[in-house]
């Protein structure tokens, strides 16, 4: 790896992978750093004790809340970063999300571009995740240029029975546009009945289409296209003037190397991308780099959302859950003339997840009653629009940790959201009073521990002082730094962010091809081998 590179990508995640895999057939050199290795392919990928009790995927690493308090946050470091392990719910923003939103609890602001600016590349990061939806079931799906690439991924029976009874109640439920590859005959791998979900676990057969498995992988088999793995980036180096990066300072397998780059690229996560930029402050930059408006880890945002489980009257065997979603209540509800969000299915319940997630409560209780409360469960995700605000931010510390500051930004919508669902359990062949709150994926009692949508800490705008990032997600203040995470985020909307991280991937990538004056065009090939692929 001598000399420089055209690019450096700092995180192969839905924002780093995608954009190595976009850039990768124009024939510059590009090298991809990852601070985590590639998640093996083993048996406890589908082993709900293991990914659920015993956090085998999750980072040791630590935290500190406001309080001074350590713990540890739900991140996954991996090659494809947290997709590895989301539900591949792979949901466009609203149209409306673009513009200012008034919630009960505050404002969520405009975005410097508008929906139209991102439609196209909305469509082309659907045909590279291979998404399967419906377009016209959504009341509030925005325009599209042309149909999902694949058709829905059709409910299972009791999720069918679901559907029809929402519908018969005058709501409007739609199939959950899912990144998942499916085989010749348009059904799950075979393989896929024995994993207990796509949500929160690894795919053993890598038909969850996440980054590593539609990024990284298609982008490695160029040439000119190298993957670093146990190389965490640590500091930027500028140059004297301050006015464009030129170095990538990394600790690899225990020891500091330093890689040039003409163009730099960081999407570690929200949070690290943010703690990054700080850590390496210098005299140009003393308050980190791209920080003079002082917004650089501010306006940290990551979702207000509630996993809850309703218990059936009858047996839920279903498999895969994730298929079923409601908008009705997403700008407003009955007597709430303001935002609510979002309600999608969440992977099905397992007995042992409970012991991992609510582990004093379930001591005492037999295995027995655990199963028979997840042969009954109907699991829902409500998720709420998470406001921004200055003073919810990231910092780092003396000894280089994250210190996240963090207060609840819209509690009304999402306390209304979960009382709309439980009002309309009855007609649903389900419990009313038993609806109760699942941890999902924390086991932690910290709420901030769940960070898997975090988003805002580099916000992209027009007004360098009020922002980090150009329209073009370039910092305002060096020529060649560029954030592709979901810190550029000024608002997180109410649906899962991963798409629009992937789709704006896309379009600040085109912006690169044309300042390296190339094309995504005719690179030669070679095999998975010469890059270290497995």
């Amino acid at each position: 790896m001598n000399g420089a590179f055209d690019v450096i990508i700092v995180g192969t995640g839905a924002g780093g992978g995608t954009l190595a895999r976009h850039l990768a057939s124009s024939g510059k050199r590009i090298l991809l750093l990852e601070r985590g290795d590639w998640l093996p392919r083993e048996p406890q990928n589908w082993s709900t004790a293991d990914v659920f009790v015993d956090n085998r995927y999750i980072s040791p690493d630590t935290w500190v809340d406001g309080k001074g308090k350590t713990f540890q946050p739900q991140v996954h470091y991996f090659v494809g970063g947290a997709t590895k392990l989301y539900g591949a719910a792979l949901y466009r923003m609203r149209a409306e999300d673009f513009g200012l939103l008034r919630h009960m609890d505050g404002i969520s602001p405009a975005w410097p571009i508008d929906y139209a600016d991102m439609e196209p590349y909305y469509t082309a990061a659907e045909q590279m995740y291979q998404v399967h939806g419906a377009r016209g079931e959504d009341p509030t799906e925005p325009p599209a240029s042309g149909p999902y690439p694949f058709p829905a991924v059709s409910h299972e029976p009791r999720i069918q029975q679901l559907h029809d009874d929402l519908a018969r109640a005058g709501y409007h439920p739609f199939h959950a546009p899912c990144g998942i590859m499916l085989n010749e005959a348009n059904m799950p791998y075979s393989a896929c009945v024995r994993c207990p979900t796509c949500d929160g676990f690894p795919c053993l057969v890598h038909a969850k289409s996440d980054a590593e498995v539609l990024g990284v992988r298609p982008a490695l088999e160029h040439s000119n296209v190298t993957l670093l793995t146990n190389a965490e980036a640590v500091k930027l180096e500028t140059n004297a003037a301050g006015t464009a990066v030129t170095t990538v300072v990394v600790e690899h397998d225990g020891h500091e190397e330093r890689y040039e780059g003409h163009l730099i690229v960081v999407s570690a996560g929200a949070a690290n991308s943010a703690k990054l930029l700080l850590r390496s402050a210098n005299d140009k930059h003393p308050n980190g780099l791209a920080n003079s408006s002082d917004q650089v880890g501010r306006n940290y945002m990551f979702h207000d959302s509630q996993a809850v489980l309703a218990l059936s009257k009858e047996p839920n065997p279903t498999v895969f859950q994730k298929t079923l979603g409601i908008n009705d209540f997403y700008f407003s509800g009955p007597d709430f003339d303001y935002p609510m969000g979002n309600i999608q299915m969440i992977g099905k319940s397992q007995a042992a997840m409970f012991r991992g997630e609510k582990p004093i409560e379930t001591k005492l209780a037999p295995t027995w009653a655990l199963r028979d409360v997840a042969t009954h469960a109907v699991d829902f995700w409500l998720s709420t629009e998470d406001l921004p605000r200055a003073e919810n931010r990231v910092t780092v510390d003396k000894d280089g940790r994250v210190n996240l500051a963090y207060t609840p930004s819209n509690p009304s919508a999402a306390k209304q959201l979960y009382h709309q669902l439980k009002s309309m359990l009855g007609s649903l062949g389900m419990h009313p009073e038993h609806l109760v709150h699942r941890f999902a994926y924390m086991k932690s009692d910290i709420p901030i521990a769940g960070v898997a949508h975090q988003a805002g800490t580099c916000r992209f705008g027009r007004d360098p002082a009020t922002s980090v990032l150009d329209t073009d997600c370039r910092a305002h203040e060096l020529d060649n730094l560029y954030v592709v995470d979901t810190s550029f985020f000024p608002s997180i909307s109410a649906v899962n962010p991963a798409l629009t991280a992937m789709a704006n991937a896309i379009r600040v990538g085109d912006h690169l091809l044309q300042r390296l004056a190339a094309t995504a065009t005719g690179a030669k090939k070679a095999g998975p081998a010469a890059n270290g692929s497995r």
